[in-house]
């Protein structure tokens, strides 16, 4: 990158090498990025040792510097990504289960189905992810009746992409003994048809009903599901994620991992709730920190609303494509604050999904509740997705010391439908990230994989064009919200690092922090911007230790 030649490190930061452990590995010729100071800087020289970074220069250093060499030929390095908004697991069952997301017709996506059931006659479920009635020609939610038509002999459960509908066969919803009497539930829908029947379709809390049935997955098929997911995250250039809900059996899956030497991406848990499982495992207090940063539980996941896609977001005024229906809150304003004060008064950080504007306005009062009784505890608290948020409620994520944690995929995905659902008004405060770091509020960056695609580079991408991948609209979607290539790195890397109080060990490759870096194929600073979704990466380094390589 031409402009910045001139802050190449001409001095050489050093860090007081260890005397004990491994060799010096020294990384040359790279066309290298990261932050210094939190500002963008080259280098082409990395020297590593015992896992965490020495000195950072350029080809002078190289000179002088021995140990096991490394010539990276000029190759594009970047620190680790992380994505601070995920579920791991959800990654590693979708890879185990059928994944039909963006297939773009119901028609093509019954024949998914209908050939994975066919080649798996031994599973008691069909189960599965990523159906979206809004890339399908007729804009409609799917029905039993469709599924019973190719699987009717075994119960099938298919979630929305967004992980905030359910689509059942009737031999699942028998199985549940749903009914035109079943009620719904707080913070959930029944979908019905004009005879008050259940079609099919459930979201959010309703989705319980027949999920609470479906047999819980082996020991073995979880470590299977981890596997798959971390390696599907090594592949990707993630060094570490944020994991948004936790159950005490998943704690227990990773520190076994972490004990083993298996966990090759470092996880930032969040306790699932405030109910029975934080009740466990914040028996002892946060954990900062586990096997040498490859985890930490300090933070908890609370829900507030649903998603946009299924009008489950709780909205201040009816959708504006569905008169009468303004979404769902999960909680009340009471049962709200009481989470917050219970996560709160044991010390963890509070993480929680907020959609819709009056969604987000209910967990801002929350968090200001507890700021006045609590007062300020440097907890970085956390509203996650921030999507659709009133302007006059957006400064009060500043005055609160609230990071935004938000999902950049989640724009470009939704861009075909979100003003139809809310506006050209209310839109003014949808996907706001410049107006966020304008005001001084740090943006973490994230997919919410599945609900997105694991490959942080189409974050990255969404982020500075606020294209689709075939370059629309031409100009971007309300493009005075873009990020500059440098904010997008940053949001994937020291922001989500600070979003996890990790800024210290991770985010950048400056000395005595982590040696987590990729190497990838071409230039993400120089590359005409319609290219930067398509980066693909080489190598994945965690630790100093390559735990992914491209064949």
């Amino acid at each position: 990158m031409k402009q910045l030649s001139a802050i190449l490190f001409a001095v050489v930061i050093t860090f007081s090498a260890c005397t004990s452990g491994e060799v010096e590995k020294v990384f040359v010729n790279a066309n290298g990025y990261t932050f210094k100071n939190d500002s963008l800087v080259t280098f082409s020289t990395l020297v590593v040792k015992d896992g965490k970074v020495q000195e950072v220069g350029g080809d002078a250093l190289a000179e002088t510097a021995s140990g096991q060499v490394t010539d990276l030929q000029g190759k594009t390095v970047l620190p680790g990504l992380t994505d601070a908004h995920a579920h791991v697991m959800g990654l590693g069952f979708q890879e185990l289960n059928i994944n039909i997301s963006g297939i773009e017709s119901l028609e093509a996506t019954l024949d998914s189905i209908k050939a994975y059931a066919e080649a798996n006659p031994e599973l008691e479920w069909i189960q599965g992810r990523g159906w979206n009635q809004t890339l399908w020609p007729e804009n409609e939610f799917p029905t039993a009746e469709d599924l019973d038509k190719i699987v009717p002999d075994r119960p099938v459960f298919l979630t929305r992409v967004d992980g905030h509908a359910a689509w059942a066969n009737s031999k699942a919803m028998e199985m549940a003994n749903i009914s035109k009497d079943t009620p719904d539930p707080q913070g959930g829908k029944i979908i019905r048809n004009n005879r008050g029947e259940a079609t099919g379709v459930f979201i959010d809390a309703a989705e319980n009903y027949i999920a609470e049935i479906i047999p819980e997955p082996t020991p073995e098929e979880q470590r299977l599901a981890l596997e798959k997911a971390l390696n599907k995250m090594a592949s990707e250039g993630l060094t570490s994620v944020h994991d948004a809900g936790i159950s005490a059996e998943t704690w227990e899956l990773y520190k076994n991992f972490a004990d083993q030497g298996k966990m090759i991406t470092r996880i930032y848990a969040m306790i699932s709730g405030t109910g029975q499982d934080f009740d466990k495992l914040s028996e002892n207090g946060p954990i900062d920190s586990y096997a040498d940063d490859r985890l930490a539980l300090r933070s908890v996941k609370l829900y507030s609303d649903g998603a946009l896609g299924s009008r489950g977001a709780a909205m201040k005024e009816p959708y504006s494509d569905d008169p009468g229906n303004r979404g769902l809150l999960f909680y009340d304003q009471e049962e709200m604050n009481e989470m917050v004060n219970k996560s709160i008064s044991n010390g963890y950080q509070t993480n929680i999904h907020a959609i819709g504007d009056r969604a987000n306005d209910e967990v801002l009062d929350a968090f200001a509740q507890a700021k006045e009784t609590y007062g300020e505890q440097g907890l970085r608290h956390r509203i996650e997705h921030a999507q659709i948020v009133s302007l006059e409620d957006i400064p009060r994520f500043k005055d609160l010391n609230l990071i935004a944690s938000m999902q950049a995929t989640h724009a470009t995905s939704d861009m075909n439908m979100a003003e139809d659902r809310v506006g050209p008004e209310r839109i003014k405060g949808g996907y706001a990230w410049q107006t966020f770091l304008d005001q001084g509020t740090v943006v973490a960056n994230g997919s919410d994989f599945p609900v997105e695609h694991v490959n942080p580079f189409f974050g990255l991408f969404s982020s500075v064009t606020r294209q689709d991948h075939q370059g629309n609209p031409p100009e971007g979607w309300y493009p005075e919200e873009a990020m500059s290539r440098t904010e997008a790195l940053r949001s994937f890397t020291l922001n989500a690092a600070y979003a996890g109080h990790q800024e210290e060990v991770l985010g950048s490759l400056e000395p005595g922090k982590w040696a987590d870096f990729i190497v990838i194929d071409r230039d993400y600073f120089e590359v005409p911007a319609i290219e930067i979704w398509q980066t693909e990466v080489l190598e994945t380094w965690v630790a100093g230790e390559k735990v992914y390589e491209k064949e």
